[in-house]
């Protein structure tokens, strides 16, 4: 029987009290469905994100990703600007829209791949290397649009990624959990996902193992690449314009949701469950929060005491107890012979 997650638990938990408290003081508005509807609209991009720093954490040696953002904007920049130069959203909407979503995975792909390159190949730590990479994208994206948003308009099959609605839940939503349970499945049931996780577990025996480690680092940078690509899709998508200096705060957000799922910043261990569940808890607080009025600085407040909680009780192995009595509170009791 597979070990019960002390996070998977306690993040459930918090969705329950968070859903359960901002339903009781905003007198049921909180949990209407317009308002629901639109705190799932905002998981996503930071989301993504965040599931790329997982993955570069449980690569282990320091291994983060900071160049996600950066990528992303990149990724919209470049993207939109060449789908402008190809077709007009007014005139061929579908062509645009594949133009420009292509363009911006493939331009994630490329950045991820420069990180993971750089990192196995020249053994730079990864906070070095994509902290270098981050300002690379930056400033790329500033020389390509003259430091100006790029509008990309709001053609419908765009609109409908960014704002758009299937059964009730948003698109951008939906996208987010399919991607999110992909990974899951690949970390979980691949030879790629084991060696991802022995990499940042026992290096050494990672060495001695006869794996490609170098290959498993570099598939590892460019999947977060990736993600950032698909976040970039979906930020233009939600936004009409893209700019080089959007969602400056998303990096550290990405980092909070990371350590909040339980995340191990030495490496060989991460759930994407957790953290899908991590990013929508930090999405209900902040809702919760602007609901009460309480100002972006108390929310600030908020999120850091939360960050240096889950340290806590990290540090202390708090979580693993409380789900171990969860468990024991669980198990049926033995028959007597």
């Amino acid at each position: 029987m597979r070990k019960l997650d002390g996070h998977l638990v306690v993040l459930s938990v918090l969705v329950v009290v968070l859903l359960v408290v901002g339903g009781a003081a905003s007198d049921g508005t909180y949990l209407s469905l317009y308002n629901l509807q639109s705190m799932a609209m905002q998981v996503p991009e930071i989301g993504l994100l965040a599931i790329g720093v997982m993955l570069a954490m449980c690569a282990g040696n320091g291994g983060i990703d900071l160049s996600g953002i950066a990528l992303a904007n990149l990724a919209g920049v470049a993207s939109g600007l060449l789908a402008l130069s190809l077709f007009s959203a007014d005139d061929a909407p579908m062509l645009f829209t594949v133009t420009f979503a292509a363009g911006a995975v493939l331009v994630g792909v490329a950045g991820g791949f420069l990180n993971g390159w750089i990192i196995s190949r020249f053994g730079i730590t990864p906070i070095l290397c994509t902290l270098g990479t981050q300002m690379l994208y930056t400033g790329l994206a500033v020389v390509l649009s003259d430091g100006r948003s790029v509008t990309v308009g709001s053609p419908d099959p765009l609109y409908e990624i960014g704002n758009g609605l299937l059964f009730q839940v948003p698109t951008s939503f939906l996208i987010f959990c399919a991607v999110a349970a992909l990974l899951s499945a690949v970390l979980r049931y691949t030879p790629y996902g084991l060696q991802l996780m022995l990499t940042g577990a026992n290096p050494k025996a990672a060495d001695y193992s006869g794996f490609p480690k170098r290959r498993i680092i570099a598939t590892t940078y460019t999947i977060s690449g990736t993600l950032a690509g698909i976040a970039g899709v979906i930020i233009a998508a939600r936004n009409v314009n893209v700019k080089w200096d959007y969602g400056t705060s998303y990096l550290l957000i990405a980092i909070l949701i990371a350590v909040m799922a339980g995340v191990r910043p030495q490496g060989g261990y991460g759930r994407v469950v957790c953290v899908v569940l991590s990013a929508v808890v930090l999405q209900l607080l902040s809702s919760l929060l602007n609901f009460v009025g309480l100002s972006n600085f108390v929310r600030d407040f908020a999120w850091g005491a939360l960050l240096l909680g889950f340290l806590a009780v990290g540090r202390f192995a708090l979580i693993e107890q409380f789900a171990s009595i969860f468990a024991l509170k669980r198990r049926p009791r033995a028959s007597r012979v």
